[in-house]
């Protein structure tokens, strides 16, 4: 049998590794491991690999965003800034069509900035905003379907730790990575601003129980307003923080890492003031942070092997070869790998997508003359939209598990998140066409 041959069952044995249970961690190492010991019929060799590979696929000062990053999304998660954010976006967006749901899109694009965790902006909105849009004449599944939808843009708007992953896989700029996020990121922030405004004018019945109710309490002049000081005390926080890490980060004061370890310190600085941090949730946050850390660099380590052996298989160059030789161009080399990454996204979760996919596809893409930060916008896009569709949808399940809510299916969320997966795969779409989208601000 051929190393080639050898690599695709490698690979069909690793997915299948997956869908059965085993941690995809452990599945790339044990995979890469039984590959590299097959191919050079040599255990020694592969014991040397997974050694060298350990300390090399981490040792570099690059590594150190992960921490810093979950670290600073963390110490904000506990300070309550994603509530503030959105009871401010409430009070300045109410009187719009839609008003709170495009708060909620508004809140979660600026808490993506500063937390880059899908799961992290489900969770949080999910308690604020479901509550607040059901008592304003929202059905609750709508509710909760836009917090599920809205919450993809914290993987996308920079920092996003699925960008650095990424950039790691693809061996590209992380700095460069969050630069090519903001554009495609601000287009699908406006792409559910104006799909949430168009659904409540045409089907009024999908978004709202009551809309001649809902309409007469958001016209109603004598509604009680916030005072213009207490919303800049609450917005005041989140601006800092934003303004501190990404206007360091994109001036080029900061590297990725000094962004990180700044964001992090300011992060703490706000959750000291605000007290919302006392010895039992500070070791709550170290704690989480260690966990979430370790299991990325793990991750990284097992990814790292497991490119390895793909190139010990020649795996990449035969695909690239296949490619080239079938006739496709990049537009149609991109249509199939987006397709491939739309079907996994309903059986995998973002992570282990981009572990399995981006070592073989990336050498492919450069080869083609791809530019791989634009490569990898397309991709962290299609991943995300795995997070929406149906059985996976992880998006969905935290915030369906989150609400807790007997009288709202999940299969009631899954529908309500239609319209924002019919934005992302526009998205998706414009920005394959035209790669300027993601590299024109690098």
């Amino acid at each position: 049998m051929s190393t080639l041959a050898i690599g695709f069952i490698l690979i069909a044995a690793l997915v299948g590794l997956v869908l059965l249970g085993m941690q995809i961690a452990y599945a790339l190492i044990a995979v890469a491991f039984a590959g590299i010991w097959i191919i050079r019929n040599n255990m020694d060799l592969a014991f040397k690999m997974l050694e060298l590979t350990a300390y090399s696929g981490i040792a570099d000062y690059l590594f150190a965003t992960i921490p810093l990053f979950v670290l600073m999304g963390l110490l904000v998660n506990v300070s309550n800034v994603g509530r503030d954010t959105f009871e401010v976006a409430e009070e300045l967006l109410r009187r719009m069509i839609c008003g709170l749901g495009v708060a909620t899109v508004a809140a979660n694009t600026i808490f993506a900035a500063v937390t880059g965790v899908s799961i992290a902006s489900a969770a949080v909105f999910t308690r604020v905003a479901v509550p607040e849009m059901t008592r304003h004449g929202y059905r609750p599944a709508f509710s909760a379907g836009t917090v599920a939808g809205s919450s993809v843009l914290g993987m996308l708007i920079p920092p996003s730790l699925l960008l650095i992953i990424y950039g790691v896989l693809a061996e590209v700029s992380i700095g460069g990575m969050f630069l090519a996020g903001i554009l495609p990121g601000l287009m699908l922030a406006g792409g559910f601003v104006a799909m949430l405004i168009g659904v409540t004018i045409l089907f009024p019945r999908f978004v709202l129980t009551d809309p001649a109710a809902t309409r007469a309490r958001r016209l109603d002049i004598n509604a009680e307003r916030m005072p213009p000081h207490i919303m800049l005390g609450k917005l005041i926080p989140i601006i800092l923080l934003v303004v501190l890490v990404l206007g360091g980060l994109y001036s080029g004061y900061f590297t990725p890492t000094e962004a990180g370890g700044i964001g992090a310190f300011g992060a703490l600085i706000v959750a000291l003031f605000r007290k919302s941090l006392d010895r039992k949730r500070l070791w709550e946050v170290m704690k989480q942070t260690a966990i979430i850390s370790v299991s990325i660099l793990l991750l990284l380590i097992a990814a790292s092997f497991y490119s390895r052996m793909l190139s010990i298989a020649g795996l990449p160059n035969a695909i690239a070869g296949l490619v080239q030789g079938s006739g496709f161009g990049p537009m149609g080399f991109l249509l199939i790998y987006a397709v491939i990454i739309l079907l996994m996204g309903m059986i995998l979760d973002s992570t282990s997508i981009l572990l399995i996919m981006v070592p073989i596809a990336a050498p492919i893409a450069q080869g083609m003359g791809i530019d791989l930060s634009h490569f990898g916008i397309i991709t962290v896009l299609a991943v995300e939209i795995g997070l929406l569709t149906p059985p996976f949808g992880i998006s969905v399940f935290t915030v369906h598990n989150t609400l807790n809510d007997p009288n709202v299916s999940v299969e009631q969320i899954f529908a309500a998140t239609l319209p924002f997966v019919g934005v992302m795969l526009i998205v998706l779409l414009v920005v394959s066409v035209f790669p300027i989208t993601a590299t024109a601000f690098l």
